[in-house]
Order: structure tokens, then C-alpha cells, then sequence
């Protein structure tokens, strides 16, 4: 009780800021009076009064040098005063920010009277670049404000078309009401009462510590799990091993007396002796007759296990939500977990002879539904799925063989609106169907163009993979005849915004300016002095690209075969290697529950086959074409081949 009188005033006092501070009004009147009737002290918060007053006068002091374009004062204010953590972390405080650079810059040209003085002009241009060289460089990925960074090198920006909406009316007042919202934002978030704080802190502490203690004893029982089915492994090998070392002592006495021991006896052996991950593969790939072929095949990567698949299909279509996507994540490790080469094409292999995704098939319920599934779990480790096969050659061969599993992504590209990752892997897999002239040809006429045009119109709202691979998209479409359309004009328009995700844009400009109608257009929008500003910026290899770009644009040649004819249909998927990204694997939804298999661990206990692997020569690639980083890209590429540095 004594405790609780000693702190009784404190505890008051944080009850009637926090009352405060919510606007309370009526309430906090009825705790104050009753407080006072009872006799209770109510202490005053330190400083309360003080930080208001101290808060309005920074604002007003903030708001008068805008008015006023004194930069060196607002921004000295605006580091001390607004939290470097939301200055470097909120986007809007950094737009906000870039906004307010570009009002001091333009402040001189816009409340002189007369010619601004040329000093103090080039004093504030200045100030603006090298803002933008450091600081501002972040922004330098935003379609917002990509225009801008040519700001300091244009002579008179009052005239140019570029910059026509910062010479209104209306665009200072705007830049300051938000000026003005931010700052009583920020001011009142700095006023938070200490309650409140107390109770985030121990909230989101016991939160953190809770989450950490569950996380750790569901490690703990993956661990003994794991550790209890190797210890009953070991033990069933060593039964297993004195039993097979029994019979083989027995069998050297027979030979003693002169009986023989036939391949048949030894394979009965060998697929007793090898653990049951590696039976399969060796019990029928050891050629018994010849010495020392048990001991080198055990030296090598082994074949997985054979799998049944009409059980797996019939799984597929007929099992629960939660089932399908363990069982989709399980095929999907198989693909991308295995070791490239021999392993990995049998796996791929067994999945194309046994028609996994049903690609062959007519009935009305197919695997490939389960790219219209209603869980969105389903859906999104189908197109998990979908997209690994299309990483592989072979896989791409085998999905491309109609149009059909083309018509579905595209749909569910166009449909997807909940799941990022859904999208980012049926995009994914679309990049790599375009290394295939035919289903290029079907894209352009499906209009998937358009589609990329709109989506890459605001970049800001998607993920590095979406941008990425949609532009690569959108390069390998525009490298065709038929890409040449109007959306091509419209990605030549948006070039200013969107040139730096090159090499790609570089590729697609360089190959759409050889046709001298497009060449008319882009030099009458000025496309070489925009070009030539992101040669003061950038580095060798893309400096070099734009110059090639630069070339073509001046040009007045006729096309010369550049860009790819569309009657030529011949296949050109083998230049390039097979590509397995990282992100095919990334953010899964799903974890097994504790007895719940996944993985090779399902797939081999519930789906062991017989004989399924089927082995297949593999395609040898085209080994002799090869890019330079100096010029623009002239062929179809997926971004994981581009990385690598590989044919294209």
C-alpha cells in the first residue's frame, strides 16, 4: 500500500496527460473535479506546456523560411528538429523533402522581378545538384521524379515542357498546406504521452519474447524429431548390417568349397545393404558383373527416388488445400534443390514422361487447374511450380508444346490482385516462355504488351522481381517485328522514367529505332538531350549502351535486321542455359505441424514408385553467341541468364 501512495501523483498525472492528449475533454473534467474532492495530488508532467509552445514556434519557423526561400535556414531547422529515422525511413517525408529542394531551387525564378541575379541563382541550382548527387541519389529509381535530375542542366527549365507544373499557381501553395499537415503531424506524434509510450514498449517487448520462445521450441521439436528418426536409422542399418555381414561370411565359406555366387545373389545383397533414399538408383544401375562398381557409384550424386505419379496426380486434384500445397512444395524442391546435372534431369525427366502438370491432358479437372485454385496458397505454389519447370529448357519445351498453359498465365497475371508472389512467379515464368519465338508471336497477339505498358506506368508500386523481369518481358516482345505497335511508341515516351533499369529498355530503344518512323518521333520529343543526361550520370557500360542508342536515333539507315522477322518461327529457347533463381524458394507459407510430413520426406514415404526416372540426352546449347556489355542487348534473355554473364 505504501508503494502505491508513493507513486499515487505520478500515476494521476500520466491518467490526465494521456486524457489529454486523446482529447478527452469531458472525461478528463470529471477526473481533475473528483481528484480534488478526494484530495488526491496530481503531478504535472515535465514539460508538457513547454513543448507545445516549443513545437509552434519551430513550425512557424520552418514555414517562414519557405515563404521566404531562405534553404540554408529551413533545412538546418529540418535536420535539428524532424527525427533522422523519419527522415530517412518515412517515403513521404522523402518526397516531401525532394519537393522542398526543388522550391528553393526554382524559388529565384519564380518571385523575382526581372532577370533573378545570376550568383545567387547558380548558388541555389548548386545546392539542388548536390543534394541530388547524394542524398536526393535514393530517389533516382522513382518514376516521380526521374525528370528532375535533369533540372540543374537545363538552361531556362521555365520554358521547357518537363517542368511546365512547377511554374503554376497552385504548385506552391499545395507543397506548403503539405508542408504544413507534416509538420503538425510530426510535432503532435513528438508529443506522445508517456503512457502510451510504457505501454508500446512492454507490449511489443513481451510480444517480441513470446514469439522468440515459440520459435525456439518449435525448433527444439524439429530438432529431436530429426534426431529421433536418425537415431532409429542407425539402429535398423546396424541390425541390417550384421545380418548382410552374417550371410556374406557364410557365402565366403561356400566359395571355399567351391559353390559360385551369381550378380543375382550379390544385387539381392546390395539392395538389402543401401539405405532406402539410395536402393532404387543403385539396385538397378550397379552392373554386378564388373568389380568395383558398387564402391565408384557410391562416390557419385545418387538419383533420387522414383515417385508414383498417377497417386501424386490424383492427390493433386482430389486432396485437401493443405495437402495440394505440401505437395507442390515438395515437387517444386525436387526441381530446385537436386544437383544440376545428372540428378536434376532425371528428376525433370520423370516429370515430363509422367505429364506432372497435366499439359497433355483434356480432362476437365487437370493439375493446371490449380492455377484458378481458391486458396490462395495453392495458387501461389503452383505458379511456384510453373515457374521452376520454366527455368529448365527442357521444362519450357515441354510446357510450350500448346498454348494452353500460356492462356492460363496470362489470365492469372491479369486476374491476380492479392498474392505479390503469385504474380511475381507466373511473370517470372512468362520472361522465360519469351525466349520462344512461337510463344512470343502468341504474347504480341494476346496483347500482353499493353498489359506491361500500363503496369510499368508506376513502378514505384512494384517489387524489384515485377519491374525487373517486366521489363525484360517487354524487351524480348519489342525485339519482334510485330512488338512494334503502338505501346512501343509509349514505352519510347516513358523512356525518360524508366531507363535506368537497363540493359533491357536499352535493348528494346536501340532495337524500335531502327524503323525511321520511330526515329522521327523520338527526335522530335527531344529523346537525345534526354538521353544525354543519364550519360552525365551513369557508369561506363551503360554510358557506352546510350551512345550506341544515340547512333541509331541520328541514324538514316533502313532497318537491316535488327529487330526479328516474324515469319521465322524456328525455335532459339537452346542459347540459353538453364537458369534456377533463389526466389523460387523464397517466403514460404507453409511449415509442417509437428508429425506432419513435407518434402522429400512425403514424397518418398506416401508416393514411392517403381521405375518412373527416365533418362534423356540433353540438349546441347549454342555455346558461341555471345554479348558484349557495350552494346545493347539484340536478343531475347531472362534476367538470371543476363546476371550470370551466360549466352544470349
Amino acid at each position: 500500500m505504501g508503494d502505491i501512495l508513493a507513486h499515487e501523483s505520478e500515476l494521476l498525472g500520466l491518467v490526465r496527460e494521456y486524457l489529454d492528449f486523446a482529447e478527452f475533454e469531458d472525461t478528463l473534467k470529471t477526473f481533475s473535479k473528483e481528484c480534488k474532492i478526494k484530495g488526491k495530488p496530481l503531478c504535472k508532467t515535465v514539460g508538457g506546456s513547454f513543448r507545445d509552445s516549443k513545437s509552434l514556434t519551430i513550425q512557424k519557423d520552418l514555414v517562414a523560411a519557405f515563404d521566404d526561400g531562405d534553404q540554408k535556414v529551413f533545412f538546418s531547422l529540418w535536420e535539428e528538429h524532424i527525427p533522422s529515422s523519419v527522415r530517412d525511413g518515412d517515403s513521404f517525408a522523402q518526397k516531401l523533402e525532394f519537393y522542398l529542394h526543388i522550391h528553393f531551387a526554382i524559388y529565384l525564378l519564380k518571385h523575382s522581378v526581372g532577370r533573378p541575379d545570376k550568383e545567387e541563382l547558380d548558388e541555389k541550382i548548386s545546392y539542388f545538384k548536390t543534394y541530388l548527387e547524394t542524398k536526393g541519389a535514393a530517389l533516382s529509381q522513382t518514376t516521380e521524379f526521374l525528370p528532375f535530375y535533369a533540372l540543374p542542366f537545363v538552361p531556362n527549365p521555365m520554358v521547357h515542357p518537363s517542368f511546365k507544373e512547377l511554374f503554376q499557381d497552385s504548385w506552391t501553395p499545395e507543397l506548403k498546406l503539405k508542408l504544413e499537415k507534416f509538420l503538425a503531424l510530426i510535432f503532435k506524434a513528438s508529443n506522445t504521452p508517456k503512457l502510451l509510450t510504457i505501454y508500446k514498449e512492454n507490449g511489443q517487448s513481451n510480444k517480441e519474447m513470446l514469439q522468440q520462445l515459440h520459435q525456439q521450441l518449435v525448433e527444439a521439436e524439429r530438432r529431436s524429431m530429426t534426431y529421433l528418426k536418425r537415431y532409429n536409422k542407425i539402429q535398423a542399418d546396424y541390425h541390417n548390417l550384421i545380418g548382410v555381414t552374417a550371410e556374406l561370411v557364410d557365402s565366403l565359406e561356400a566359395t571355399v568349397s567351391g559353390k559360385m555366387i551369381t550378380p543375382e545373389y550379390l544385387q539381392s545383397v546390395c539392395v538389402r545393404l543401401f539405405s532406402n533414399q539410395m536402393r532404387q538408383s543403385l539396385a538397378h544401375s550397379v552392373d554386378f558383373t564388373r568389380p568395383g562398381t558398387v564402391s565408384r557409384k557410391l562416390k557419385d550424386v545418387p538419383l533420387l527416388p522414383s515417385l508414383d505419379y498417377e497417386k501424386l496426380k490424383k492427390d493433386l486434384i482430389l486432396g485437401s488445400d493443405r495437402l495440394k500445397a505440401f505437395l507442390l512444395q515438395a515437387l517444386r524442391w525436387r526441381l530446385t534443390t537436386s544437383h544440376p546435372g545428372e540428378q536434376r534431369e532425371t528428376v525433370l525427366q520423370a516429370y515430363i514422361s509422367n505429364d506432372l502438370l497435366d499439359c497433355h491432358s483434356h480432362n476437365q479437372r487437370s493439375v493446371l487447374q490449380l492455377l484458378h485454385s481458391k486458396s490462395d496458397v495453392v495458387r501461389q505454389y503452383m505458379a511456384r511450380l510453373i515457374n521452376a519447370f520454366a527455368s529448365l529448357a527442357e521444362g519450357r519445351l515441354y510446357l510450350a508444346q500448346n498454348t494452353k498453359v500460356l492462356r492460363m498465365l496470362e489470365g492469372r497475371l491479369k486476374e491476380e490482385d492479392k498474392d505479390i508472389i503469385t504474380r511475381e512467379n507466373v511473370l517470372g515464368a512468362l520472361q522465360k516462355f519469351s525466349l520462344r519465338r512461337p510463344l512470343q508471336t502468341a504474347m504480341i497477339q494476346d496483347g500482353l504488351i499493353f498489359w506491361l505498358v500500363d503496369a510499368l506506368k508506376d513502378p514505384d508500386c512494384l517489387s524489384d522481381y515485377t519491374l525487373e523481369y517486366s521489363v525484360a518481358l517487354l524487351m524480348n516482345l519489342c525485339l519482334r517485328s510485330a512488338g512494334l505497335s503502338p505501346p512501343t511508341l509509349i514505352l519510347l515516351q516513358e523512356g525518360e522514367e524508366i531507363l535506368t533499369f537497363e540493359p533491357y529498355v536499352n535493348g528494346a530503344l536501340y532495337s524500335i529505332l531502327s524503323v525511321p518512323s520511330i526515329r522521327e518521333e523520338a527526335r522530335a520529343m527531344g529523346m537525345e538531350d534526354i538521353l544525354r543526361c543519364f550519360i552525365k550520370e551513369g557508369n561506363a557500360e551503360m554510358i557506352r549502351q546510350i551512345e550506341f542508342i544515340i547512333k541509331q536515333l541520328n541514324s538514316e539507315e533502313l532497318p537491316d535486321g535488327v529487330l526479328e522477322s516474324d515469319d521465322d518461327e524456328d525455335e532459339d529457347d537452346e542459347e540459353d542455359h538453364d537458369i534456377m533463381e533463389a526466389d523460387l524458394d523464397k517466403d514460404e507459407l507453409i511449415q509442417p505441424q509437428l508429425g506432419e510430413l513435407s518434402g522429400e520426406k512425403l514424397l518418398t514415404t506416401e508416393y514411392l514408385g517403381i521405375m518412373t526416372n527416365t533418362g534423356k540426352t540433353r540438349r546441347k546449347g549454342l555455346a558461341n553467341v555471345q554479348w558484349s556489355g557495350d552494346e545493347p542487348l539484340q536478343r531475347p534473355v531472362t534476367p538470371g541468364g543476363h546476371r550470370n554473364g551466360y549466352p544470349v
